[in-house]
């Protein structure tokens, strides 16, 4: 007695996700520094009226070519200005991270300060 055939195996392609280092020899920087990116902040209104102070800390996965492609909030303090944090990072050119003198994908945890003056 024969066996049935058996199915046609299926391919499951899985689209790798790019790999970020976490530690490497030179970690991104804003090109700017971190004032760059405090300058890029729009206060929310809703955050001025509400006296709405803090640090929002933010994720970014700074790539090989100087841009922050994805970004996450760590550590919010709400009011809308974990959105502006997290605009204000996106829109931030960065000098690349470095990993034995070439330029590497980093993600980096940047902290975002909100004061009223």
């Amino acid at each position: 007695m024969e066996a049935p055939p058996l199915p046609p195996k299926e391919e499951n392609k899985v689209e790798e996700e790019p790999t970020y280092f976490v530690a490497v020899n030179k970690i991104p920087e804003p090109i700017g520094g971190i004032r760059a990116i405090q300058e890029k902040i729009v206060y929310p209104e809703i955050a001025k009226r509400a006296s709405v102070e803090g640090k929002v800390y933010i994720l970014a996965f700074v790539d090989e070519s100087s841009n922050a492609t994805n970004a996450q909030i760590l550590k919010g303090i709400g009011a809308g200005c974990d959105k502006a944090a997290l605009d204000a990072v996106v829109k931030t050119k960065f000098i690349p991270g470095k990993q034995r003198g070439k330029p590497v994908r980093v993600q980096v945890s940047i902290p975002v300060v909100f004061k009223l003056n």
